[in-house]
Protein backbone atom coordinates (compact mmCIF):
# COMPACT_ATOMS: atom_id res chain seq x y z
CA UNK A 1 0.00 0.00 0.00
CA UNK A 2 1.29 3.47 -1.10
CA UNK A 3 1.43 6.49 1.08
CA UNK A 4 -1.61 8.22 -0.42
CA UNK A 5 -3.40 4.79 0.11
CA UNK A 6 -3.04 5.27 3.91
CA UNK A 7 -4.15 8.40 3.71
CA UNK A 8 -7.43 7.53 2.29
CA UNK A 9 -9.56 4.89 4.23
CA UNK A 10 -11.44 3.76 1.75
CA UNK A 11 -8.64 2.50 -0.35
CA UNK A 12 -7.80 -1.58 -0.52
CA UNK A 13 -9.72 -4.32 0.28
CA UNK A 14 -12.45 -3.64 2.98
CA UNK A 15 -14.56 -6.21 3.07
CA UNK A 16 -18.79 -5.91 3.32
CA UNK A 17 -19.24 -7.59 6.45
CA UNK A 18 -21.75 -10.42 6.96
CA UNK A 19 -23.18 -10.35 10.28
CA UNK A 20 -23.05 -13.60 12.42
CA UNK A 21 -25.89 -14.10 13.90
CA UNK A 22 -27.26 -17.09 16.52
CA UNK A 23 -29.92 -19.51 16.05
CA UNK A 24 -32.47 -17.31 17.52
CA UNK A 25 -31.86 -14.68 14.91
CA UNK A 26 -29.84 -12.33 17.48
CA UNK A 27 -26.48 -10.82 16.84
CA UNK A 28 -23.17 -12.53 17.68
CA UNK A 29 -21.42 -9.53 18.37
CA UNK A 30 -18.38 -11.61 20.02
CA UNK A 31 -18.07 -13.56 16.84
CA UNK A 32 -18.20 -10.38 14.93
CA UNK A 33 -15.46 -8.32 16.36
CA UNK A 34 -13.61 -12.07 16.15
CA UNK A 35 -14.69 -11.68 12.41
CA UNK A 36 -13.50 -8.45 11.42
CA UNK A 37 -10.09 -9.05 13.34
CA UNK A 38 -9.33 -12.13 11.44
CA UNK A 39 -10.04 -10.68 8.25
CA UNK A 40 -7.61 -8.08 9.25
CA UNK A 41 -5.12 -10.29 9.92
CA UNK A 42 -5.43 -11.92 6.69
CA UNK A 43 -4.53 -8.99 4.39
CA UNK A 44 -7.75 -7.51 4.54
CA UNK A 45 -7.30 -3.01 4.95
CA UNK A 46 -10.85 -3.00 6.41
CA UNK A 47 -14.38 -3.53 7.09
CA UNK A 48 -17.81 -2.14 5.85
CA UNK A 49 -20.25 -3.02 8.32
CA UNK A 50 -24.14 -2.09 7.67
CA UNK A 51 -24.21 -2.62 3.86
CA UNK A 52 -26.38 -5.24 2.10
CA UNK A 53 -24.30 -8.32 2.94
CA UNK A 54 -24.84 -7.20 6.65
CA UNK A 55 -28.42 -7.20 6.03
CA UNK A 56 -29.07 -3.77 7.92
CA UNK A 57 -32.26 -3.42 6.40
CA UNK A 58 -33.56 -5.82 9.10
CA UNK A 59 -31.41 -4.75 12.27
CA UNK A 60 -32.99 -2.37 14.98
CA UNK A 61 -31.14 0.70 15.27
CA UNK A 62 -29.81 -0.39 18.37
CA UNK A 63 -28.28 -3.46 16.62
CA UNK A 64 -27.00 -1.11 13.40
CA UNK A 65 -25.41 1.13 16.17
CA UNK A 66 -23.73 -1.95 18.15
CA UNK A 67 -22.46 -3.62 14.92
CA UNK A 68 -20.48 0.04 14.38
CA UNK A 69 -19.07 0.18 17.74
CA UNK A 70 -18.21 -3.23 17.56
CA UNK A 71 -16.12 -3.01 13.97
CA UNK A 72 -14.52 0.09 15.83
CA UNK A 73 -13.12 -1.81 18.98
CA UNK A 74 -12.23 -4.54 16.95
CA UNK A 75 -9.77 -3.24 14.50
CA UNK A 76 -10.17 0.81 14.95
CA UNK A 77 -12.51 3.62 13.52
CA UNK A 78 -9.86 4.08 10.60
CA UNK A 79 -10.49 0.83 9.24
CA UNK A 80 -14.64 0.91 9.37
CA UNK A 81 -16.43 2.20 6.78
CA UNK A 82 -19.99 1.63 7.43
CA UNK A 83 -22.76 1.80 5.67
CA UNK A 84 -25.04 4.86 6.18
CA UNK A 85 -27.88 4.09 4.03
CA UNK A 86 -31.82 5.09 4.87
CA UNK A 87 -35.02 6.32 3.15
CA UNK A 88 -34.31 10.13 4.36
CA UNK A 89 -31.54 11.96 4.30
CA UNK A 90 -32.29 13.05 8.03
CA UNK A 91 -31.53 9.58 8.92
CA UNK A 92 -29.06 9.07 6.77
CA UNK A 93 -27.17 12.37 8.69
CA UNK A 94 -27.83 10.60 12.22
CA UNK A 95 -26.09 7.60 10.73
CA UNK A 96 -23.21 9.32 9.70
CA UNK A 97 -22.66 11.53 12.71
CA UNK A 98 -23.06 8.17 14.57
CA UNK A 99 -20.45 6.50 12.75
CA UNK A 100 -18.26 10.15 13.07
CA UNK A 101 -18.78 9.68 16.96
CA UNK A 102 -17.57 5.77 16.92
CA UNK A 103 -14.64 7.12 15.67
CA UNK A 104 -14.88 6.11 11.41
CA UNK A 105 -12.48 8.03 8.97
CA UNK A 106 -15.23 7.43 6.33
CA UNK A 107 -18.78 6.38 5.17
CA UNK A 108 -20.72 4.65 2.43
CA UNK A 109 -23.62 6.23 1.31
CA UNK A 110 -26.89 4.96 -1.35
CA UNK A 111 -28.80 7.57 -3.16
CA UNK A 112 -32.49 7.88 -1.73
CA UNK A 113 -33.99 4.56 -2.06
CA UNK A 114 -37.27 4.91 -0.90
CA UNK A 115 -38.64 5.78 -4.39
CA UNK A 116 -36.91 6.61 -7.90
CA UNK A 117 -35.46 10.43 -7.02
CA UNK A 118 -34.38 12.35 -9.89
CA UNK A 119 -30.94 14.32 -9.92
CA UNK A 120 -32.01 17.22 -7.90
CA UNK A 121 -33.03 14.77 -4.75
CA UNK A 122 -29.59 12.83 -5.19
CA UNK A 123 -27.60 16.30 -4.81
CA UNK A 124 -29.55 17.29 -1.89
CA UNK A 125 -29.38 14.32 -0.07
CA UNK A 126 -25.53 13.73 -0.41
CA UNK A 127 -25.20 17.32 0.56
CA UNK A 128 -27.29 16.77 3.37
CA UNK A 129 -25.21 13.92 4.89
CA UNK A 130 -22.08 15.53 3.86
CA UNK A 131 -23.43 18.02 6.89
CA UNK A 132 -22.21 15.20 9.10
CA UNK A 133 -18.49 16.10 8.27
CA UNK A 134 -16.77 12.45 7.70
CA UNK A 135 -15.82 11.58 4.10
CA UNK A 136 -18.41 10.17 2.24
CA UNK A 137 -18.34 7.40 -0.63
CA UNK A 138 -21.16 6.74 -2.51
CA UNK A 139 -22.26 3.72 -3.77
CA UNK A 140 -23.76 2.67 -7.07
CA UNK A 141 -26.43 0.06 -7.53
CA UNK A 142 -28.84 0.93 -9.61
CA UNK A 143 -30.05 -2.48 -9.97
CA UNK A 144 -31.64 -2.63 -6.40
CA UNK A 145 -32.39 1.06 -5.65
CA UNK A 146 -33.48 1.76 -9.53
CA UNK A 147 -31.21 5.22 -9.29
CA UNK A 148 -28.30 5.00 -11.20
CA UNK A 149 -25.41 7.54 -10.47
CA UNK A 150 -24.06 7.49 -13.75
CA UNK A 151 -20.44 9.44 -14.27
CA UNK A 152 -21.93 12.79 -15.10
CA UNK A 153 -23.78 12.73 -12.05
CA UNK A 154 -21.03 11.34 -9.45
CA UNK A 155 -18.81 14.42 -11.34
CA UNK A 156 -21.00 16.92 -10.08
CA UNK A 157 -21.25 15.45 -6.47
CA UNK A 158 -17.47 15.02 -6.18
CA UNK A 159 -16.99 19.06 -7.63
CA UNK A 160 -19.68 19.90 -5.17
CA UNK A 161 -17.72 18.26 -2.53
CA UNK A 162 -19.80 15.85 -1.32
CA UNK A 163 -18.44 12.35 -2.13
CA UNK A 164 -14.70 11.18 -2.14
CA UNK A 165 -15.23 8.16 -3.99
CA UNK A 166 -17.63 5.66 -5.59
CA UNK A 167 -18.48 1.89 -4.79
CA UNK A 168 -19.35 0.91 -8.77
CA UNK A 169 -21.92 -1.94 -8.67
CA UNK A 170 -23.45 -0.95 -11.89
CA UNK A 171 -21.42 -4.10 -13.71
CA UNK A 172 -20.87 -1.58 -17.10
CA UNK A 173 -16.93 -1.46 -16.48
CA UNK A 174 -17.10 1.05 -19.19
CA UNK A 175 -17.79 3.63 -16.64
CA UNK A 176 -14.44 3.47 -15.37
CA UNK A 177 -12.94 5.68 -17.95
CA UNK A 178 -15.70 8.15 -18.51
CA UNK A 179 -15.36 9.08 -14.44
CA UNK A 180 -11.51 9.26 -14.91
CA UNK A 181 -12.18 11.56 -17.55
CA UNK A 182 -14.73 13.65 -15.78
CA UNK A 183 -13.25 13.38 -12.13
CA UNK A 184 -9.96 12.34 -12.33
CA UNK A 185 -9.58 12.81 -8.37
CA UNK A 186 -12.95 10.77 -7.80
CA UNK A 187 -11.54 6.79 -6.07
CA UNK A 188 -13.19 4.31 -8.25
CA UNK A 189 -13.77 1.57 -6.18
CA UNK A 190 -14.83 -1.98 -6.82
CA UNK A 191 -18.25 -2.45 -5.99
CA UNK A 192 -19.08 -6.08 -7.37
CA UNK A 193 -16.54 -8.96 -7.12
CA UNK A 194 -17.19 -10.67 -10.44
CA UNK A 195 -15.80 -7.04 -12.04
CA UNK A 196 -12.71 -7.26 -9.73
CA UNK A 197 -10.16 -7.74 -12.77
CA UNK A 198 -11.96 -5.45 -15.49
CA UNK A 199 -11.92 -2.68 -12.52
CA UNK A 200 -8.66 -3.01 -11.48
CA UNK A 201 -7.23 -2.83 -14.70
CA UNK A 202 -8.99 0.20 -15.26
CA UNK A 203 -7.60 1.90 -12.19
CA UNK A 204 -9.77 0.70 -9.08
CA UNK A 205 -8.16 2.28 -5.80
CA UNK A 206 -10.31 -0.54 -4.24
CA UNK A 207 -12.37 -3.14 -3.72
CA UNK A 208 -15.55 -3.20 -1.27
CA UNK A 209 -15.70 -6.95 -1.45
CA UNK A 210 -18.09 -9.14 -0.49
CA UNK A 211 -16.24 -12.91 -1.11
CA UNK A 212 -13.38 -12.03 1.30
CA UNK A 213 -15.48 -12.60 4.15
CA UNK A 214 -14.61 -16.67 3.19
CA UNK A 215 -11.61 -16.70 1.58
CA UNK A 216 -9.22 -13.09 2.54
CA UNK A 217 -5.72 -13.97 1.59
CA UNK A 218 -6.79 -15.15 -2.13
CA UNK A 219 -8.81 -12.28 -2.49
CA UNK A 220 -6.56 -10.14 -1.62
CA UNK A 221 -3.44 -11.99 -3.25
CA UNK A 222 -5.89 -11.35 -6.00
CA UNK A 223 -6.65 -7.63 -5.64
CA UNK A 224 -2.61 -6.82 -4.81
CA UNK A 225 -1.86 -8.75 -8.44
CA UNK A 226 -4.62 -7.01 -10.15
CA UNK A 227 -3.71 -3.12 -9.67
CA UNK A 228 0.01 -4.12 -9.76
CA UNK A 229 -0.25 -5.33 -12.69
CA UNK A 230 0.72 -8.81 -12.44
CA UNK A 231 -1.63 -9.97 -14.84
CA UNK A 232 -0.65 -13.73 -15.26
CA UNK A 233 -1.41 -14.05 -11.87
CA UNK A 234 -3.91 -12.42 -11.42
CA UNK A 235 -6.08 -13.95 -13.60
CA UNK A 236 -4.87 -17.73 -12.65
CA UNK A 237 -6.78 -16.04 -9.38
CA UNK A 238 -10.02 -14.73 -10.91
CA UNK A 239 -10.38 -18.02 -12.79
CA UNK A 240 -10.16 -20.07 -9.96
CA UNK A 241 -12.40 -17.70 -7.99
CA UNK A 242 -14.94 -16.53 -10.27
CA UNK A 243 -17.26 -19.50 -9.94
CA UNK A 244 -17.92 -18.11 -6.38
CA UNK A 245 -17.12 -14.60 -7.07
CA UNK A 246 -20.30 -14.20 -9.21
CA UNK A 247 -22.51 -15.11 -6.26
CA UNK A 248 -21.83 -11.38 -5.33
CA UNK A 249 -23.90 -10.09 -7.96
CA UNK A 250 -27.11 -12.95 -7.69
CA UNK A 251 -29.99 -11.95 -5.28
CA UNK A 252 -29.15 -14.92 -2.94
CA UNK A 253 -25.48 -13.10 -2.16
CA UNK A 254 -25.86 -13.20 1.20
CA UNK A 255 -27.01 -16.42 2.04
CA UNK A 256 -24.32 -17.96 -0.64
CA UNK A 257 -21.63 -16.27 1.14
CA UNK A 258 -22.72 -17.27 4.65
CA UNK A 259 -23.41 -20.78 3.63
CA UNK A 260 -19.20 -20.27 2.19
CA UNK A 261 -18.27 -19.10 5.44
CA UNK A 262 -19.92 -22.14 7.01
CA UNK A 263 -17.93 -24.64 4.39
CA UNK A 264 -14.55 -23.61 5.48
CA UNK A 265 -15.37 -23.26 9.18
CA UNK A 266 -16.46 -19.79 9.91
CA UNK A 267 -19.31 -19.00 11.54
CA UNK A 268 -21.77 -17.64 8.74
CA UNK A 269 -24.87 -18.72 10.22
CA UNK A 270 -28.68 -17.88 9.18
CA UNK A 271 -30.53 -14.98 7.29
CA UNK A 272 -33.08 -12.69 8.97
CA UNK A 273 -36.11 -12.77 6.92
CA UNK A 274 -37.18 -12.24 4.57
CA UNK A 275 -34.36 -13.67 3.43
CA UNK A 276 -35.13 -17.78 3.12
CA UNK A 277 -32.46 -20.67 2.13
CA UNK A 278 -31.06 -21.39 -0.75
CA UNK A 279 -32.85 -24.19 -2.82
CA UNK A 280 -30.89 -27.44 -3.27
CA UNK A 281 -29.65 -26.89 -6.19
CA UNK A 282 -28.28 -23.36 -5.32
CA UNK A 283 -26.52 -24.38 -2.14
CA UNK A 284 -25.11 -27.43 -4.16
CA UNK A 285 -23.90 -25.32 -6.35
CA UNK A 286 -22.04 -22.77 -3.67
CA UNK A 287 -21.08 -26.27 -1.81
CA UNK A 288 -19.34 -27.18 -5.03
CA UNK A 289 -17.29 -23.89 -5.68
CA UNK A 290 -16.32 -23.53 -2.45
CA UNK A 291 -15.09 -26.99 -1.72
CA UNK A 292 -13.07 -26.41 -5.08
CA UNK A 293 -11.29 -23.39 -3.83
CA UNK A 294 -10.58 -24.83 -1.00
CA UNK A 295 -8.71 -28.35 -2.64
CA UNK A 296 -6.93 -25.02 -4.76
CA UNK A 297 -5.57 -24.35 -1.62
CA UNK A 298 -7.23 -20.82 -1.51
CA UNK A 299 -8.63 -21.28 1.90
Amino acid sequence: MTDTDRRRPWHGVLVATALPLNDDLSVNYGRYAEHCAWLVENGCDGVVPNGSLGEYQVLTPEERAKVVETAVAAIGGERVMPGVAAYGSAEACRWAEQARDAGCASVMLLPPNAYRADERSVLAHYAAVAEAGVPIVAYNNPIDTKVDLVPELLAKLHAEGCIQGVKEFSGDVRRAYQLAELAPELDLLIGADDVLLELAIAGAKGWVAGYPNVLPAASVELYRAAVGGDLDRAKKLYEQLHPLLRWDSKVEFVQAIKLSMDIVGRHGGRVRPPRVPLLPEQEAAVRTATESAVAAGLA
